[in-house]
Parts: structure tokens; sequence; C-alpha cells
């Protein structure tokens, strides 16, 4: 057994006096960057929470009783500044393993603290936490179901005793990791919710913090306070939305637990970078999150340096200038619904977000207008002009049925808002400079809402970036959220660096996609593997892009096994789910079709699936 260094005295300290001050001195402000300041932690002697920096970290892809090729995957994880490492631990055999990956590391003077992976087996975590800084669980499954099968409804005493049997396999887990000072984490995930919280609260980000202020209350009834939260989901605006509730909840009750943020199955190249900074970045520009972990279908050391980047470029809002504006009492933040305007053209009203986009053709996704000549044109060839604030007299002389007035937070003056207000032919191109854009669109969409001001408004934004990663990220995290709150009927994206204006297209499309407000490739929704994936995740991914990615508005999965099969892709169309090594089952929504194929055929046999289902198209 792994002896780990004693806090105690020092954590119960630091516990009291977050605990004291935390919840009274945080809220959400839409408009001014302002980190929640959660409790501090230790997870071994890594500080996590308080006034900490967000940490950074990933979950190795290698078999846990591996433990030489897990030690080496280990330290190139930390060599690329991860300070966080997750191992998968399906049973005993990879707890006790997991033990002398610690103990290897140690002797080779890395002290990352490591973390227990645990979704189905409680008594893997109880031999985990004898051994590692930190054990994962899953509330959704890690007592079994008084009710397996049964979708009747649950009565109130039967609700009950769930919740009694879940505490008393809980509490000597709690009390093995009092005795060893091991952490835990608390991992909702969307797509593994119990039974039971699928019966009384449905599919829905309630059941999810219903499941988890559960397991919440027990640790707190157990003076147990080395807690860390997730919740996960492949639904980036779900994401945001339960984390946003989750925190809410918390906040009614004192508690001021650390937070740990992540998009389930986020793919691979640009999708995974896009999608994870439109949910993670939405989260951490609120001010929320301690830890984060990107997942990308990629090697765990490429995490990394893309979590690095959405911390950096979130953080530095720290005390930007102030954004003056009062929050719309009646926008909700947690739950979607889309900014009601009228439509100019095919802008705003019912229509879809359009695109605008620089350059002169040749693109893969053909956006709605592009600029000319300082003209923004229309797919059928109408010409409308660009106006300014110093331009505005000429704007209420022209004729043209569509206007385009660009405009700021700042600039939106009384007699601007009487303007938007009265005219029914201009749309807004909204721009910021402002050290926190987010704050500062936002504050521009909530004047419109207390004017109640139905103008379109496409967003805007420049950049100036050489690197299409650094694009992907800073770009989807400063717009995909306002997305994700119901503002935007466009996205204009300039970047004035070396990268192509089809790839900058590319990104605009990637955000709406991402945001699910504007549909135009198929998703695939992949896990980034670990020591349970059945198959060689990376190659897979690209043998089914290569067949499928022309179906357009399919949701497609591809987990690397049972635990992160049919669960965690609830939101796939199909799916391609690890079985055992070589073999593939076939899943239609969460309907297993066929099971244990061959990994050879696997790929033929989902095209197969599809086009039998009617969904195929050449």
């Amino acid at each position: 057994m792994v002896k780990k260094s004693n806090f105690v005295l020092l954590k119960l300290s630091l516990y009291k006096l977050s605990n004291f001050t935390n919840s009274d001195m945080w809220k959400l402000d839409p408009f001014n960057y302002n980190r929640r300041l959660s409790d501090t932690i230790h997870i071994g002697n890594l500080l996590l929470g308080g006034n900490q920096p967000v940490r950074v970290q990933s979950m190795a892809n290698t078999d846990t009783n591996d433990v030489e090729n897990s030690v080496a995957q280990v330290l190139r994880i930390v060599e690329a500044g991860g300070d966080i490492v997750r191992l998968t631990t399906q049973g005993v055999r990879e707890a006790e393993s997991i033990g002398v990956i610690h103990e290897q590391l140690r002797e080779k003077n890395c002290d990352v603290p490591l973390v227990a992976d645990i979704h189905f087996n409680a008594n893997a975590a109880d031999v985990a936490a004898q051994r590692v800084e930190k054990v994962r669980i899953n509330p959704g499954n890690y007592v079994g179901s008084i009710k397996p099968g049964d979708t009747s409804d649950y009565t109130n005493e039967e609700f009950e005793a769930e919740y009694h049997k879940i505490r008393e396999r809980f509490i000597p887990f709690l009390n093995i990791c009092k005795a060893n000072n091991t952490a835990i984490r608390i991992g909702v995930n969307h797509g593994s919710l119990s039974e039971r919280m699928m019966n009384r609260y449905g599919d829905t980000s309630r059941g999810m913090v219903e499941s988890c202020l559960e397991f919440l209350n027990i640790c707190r009834e157990e003076n147990f306070h080395d807690v860390v939260i997730s919740m996960k989901t492949s639904n980036t605006v779900m994401m945001v939305q339960t984390v946003r509730l989750l925190v809410e909840e918390m906040q009614k009750r004192g508690f001021s637990y650390p937070l740990h943020l992540g998009v389930t199955e986020a793919g691979d190249g640009e999708d995974g970078r896009i999608k994870s900074a439109v949910g993670i970045g939405g989260l951490l520009a609120d001010g929320i999150g301690d830890t984060i972990r990107v997942s990308l279908s990629e090697e765990p050391e490429c995490e990394i340096p893309v979590g690095q980047l959405l911390v950096s470029y979130i953080t530095q809002r720290n005390d930007h200038k102030p954004i003056d504006a009062t929050e719309h009492l009646l926008h909700s933040r947690f739950e979607y619904s889309c900014r009601k305007t009228h439509a100019v053209g095919n802008i705003g009203g019912e229509n879809v977000p359009v695109v605008i986009a620089t350059g002169d053709g040749g693109f893969t996704t053909v956006p709605d207008y592009i600029i000319a000549d300082g003209k923004i044109l229309s797919t059928n060839g109408e010409s409308y002009s660009i106006y300014t604030l110093e331009t505005i007299d000429a704007l209420t002389k022209d004729i043209a049925s569509v206007k385009f007035l660009k405009l700021t937070y700042p600039e939106l003056t009384p007699q601007i808002l009487a303007l938007l207000l009265e005219r029914k032919d201009v749309v807004v191109l909204l721009g910021t400079n402002h050290t926190n854009p987010v704050g500062e669109q936002r504050a521009f969409f909530h004047t419109l809402l207390n004017a109640g001001a139905t103008v379109p408004v496409v967003l805007y934004q420049e950049y100036a970036e050489t690197d299409l990663q650094y694009l992907q990220i800073k770009a989807a995290a400063d717009l995909g959220v306002l997305f994700i709150d119901g503002f935007g009927d466009g996205l204009f994206l300039v970047n004035k660096g070396a990268i192509s204006v089809e790839a900058v297209n590319s990104v605009t499309f990637g955000i709406l996609q991402a945001t699910r407000v504007r549909i135009t490739k198929t998703e695939f929704i992949s896990c980034p593997g670990c020591g349970r994936t059945m198959f060689k995740l990376q190659s897979v991914v690209a043998r089914v892009k290569a067949k499928t990615s022309h179906l357009i508005g399919l949701k497609i999965g591809i987990m690397g096994c049972i635990v992160n099969g049919p669960g965690e892709m609830a939101d796939a169309d199909y799916g391609y789910v690890g079985a055992g090594r070589g073999k593939v089952s076939l899943y239609k929504k969460k309907e297993c079709m066929e099971r244990n194929i061959p990994e050879d055929d696997a790929v033929d046999k989902l095209v197969e699936l599809i086009k039998v289902n009617g969904d195929w198209h050449e």
C-alpha cells in the first residue's frame, strides 16, 4: 500500500475558511468575469480550487494492468504539462495495478496525483482509495438498482429504499478515503443516469443535478469535504446548462465544491477542439471551473496543450474593465430559448443562423453571404451595404431591403436603440474589442431584451491567428456560449493571420454545429479511449468518418467499450461499440442491433445498418 502524507488539520482549516466565505461572496455575473471561489481541497500534494490555477488533466488510454506502458504514458502526459492523470479501474486487479503504477512513478520522482476511474465496481473503489490520491465514482452505476429492468414508476418508498442502499455502500468507501487522505470525484454522466433518477426526472439536467446532490448530502453528513464534481454530456448545450443549474443549487445550500469540466466524447481534430472549447470555455467564461479535461480521440498528451490554451485565454480576463448592463429578468441560463427576432430577408425570425465569410468561393460548405469590395453579397447575387455610426445618415436613405449596421455595445446609445426599434430592415453586425468579449456582447443582447427590440444580430469577431488550433479554440470559446444562451442570428468570423478563408469558414460552421443551432455535417460522438477500449480507436474513427462523413445531420457514436457505449452516446442515431477484443456491437439509438461482429467487418456492417433504416444517401 502506498503511504500518503497526512494533511488532515490543514485541509480542515482550509475547508472551514473557504466554506465560511464562498457561498456569500460569489454570484454569477453574465457581463463581468468573476471566477467562482470554490473550496480548496487536496489531491495528494496538489491544491485544487479556491485561488489555485485551473488544473489541466488527462486520462491514460493504456491497459492499467500493463504497468510499464501506463507509467510511460503518465510520464508523457506530465511532460506535456498535465497536473492530474486518471486511469481506468474496472476491477480489483486494476485497482492493485494502479497502486504499482503509483509506486513506480514515485520512484521516478514523478509526484503527479493519480485518479482511479470507477464505474460499476464499488469494491474496486475501496481498494483504489488506499493506493492513489483520488477516486472517481459514477453515481449512476455505483450501486445496482433495486428494480433492475423494471420500467414501472418508483414509489416514494422504493425511491427512498434505494437511497438508503446507496448510503450504506457509500459511507464505508468515504471512511476508507478519510483514513487514507483520498479525495473523490462525483462524476455524473448524462448517458448513465440511474434507472431511479431517469424514472423520476427523465433524461434531464435536473436528473443529473439531483443524482449529484444525493451523494453530496451524504458527504456532508459524514463530514467529508475533499470532493470534486463533474457533470458531463456530449451535448454542449445540456452540459453548460446542467453545470449552471448545479452551481445554482449548491449556492442555495451553501456548498462550494470545486468543479471538473469536460465535454464527453468530443471527437478528434477540429470538431473535438471546437466542441470542447464551446462547452468548457463557455463555463470558464462564466467564472465556473477548477479543473478541466479536454476529451479528444487522440493520444492523451495531445489534450494538455489544448486545455492549457483554453484556460490561459479565458483567465486573462481577470480584472478587466467593468461592463455595466442590466440582466433581463426573464432570460434563463438553465434552459435553451432562442431570442425572438423579426426576419430581415433570410436573417432572423425562424431562419437558421447565417454565415458570412470573406473570400471569393471554393468553399466546401457554402456560406450564405460573402464580403466583396466592402459589400455583403448573397448567394443569389444581391449586394448590400455595411454601415457604421459615421455613415448612419446614409443608412436611412438606402432603399435596399437589407442594411447591415456594425455596432459594439458602447455604441448602443438610446438614439441607436430607438432606430433599431423603429426599422425592420436592419441587421446588426455585433463586434467587440473588449478583453471580455462574451460579457460585452451579452450586455448588448440583454439591453435589446430589456427594450423589447427584435432586430436580428449577426455575431462578428476578428482574430489575428497564425495557428489554426488557436483560432478554433478562441473563436469557439468566445462565440459558442452566446449561441447556447439563445443569442445570435448568424456568425461572421474574420482572421487576419495566415489561415485560409476556407479554414476560417470551416471553423464558423463548426461553432454553429457544436452549439446545435445549424447542422451542416455528420456529427461524430467518439470517446477519447482508455484502458477499456477494445480496438484502435483513432484508426476506427478515421475509417468510420471516411465512409459516413457525407451524411449531414446524422449523429454516429464510436465508443471503445460498453461503459462508454449505449449510455454515453445517448444522443447518437447509430453506434459502433467495442464488445470485446476484436468484436464490435452496432446500435440504433440505444438498441443493440447486432452483437459481436468481427472488427474487420464492423464498418461495412454499420453502413448496411444505416442503409436498411433509410438514413443513407450517396
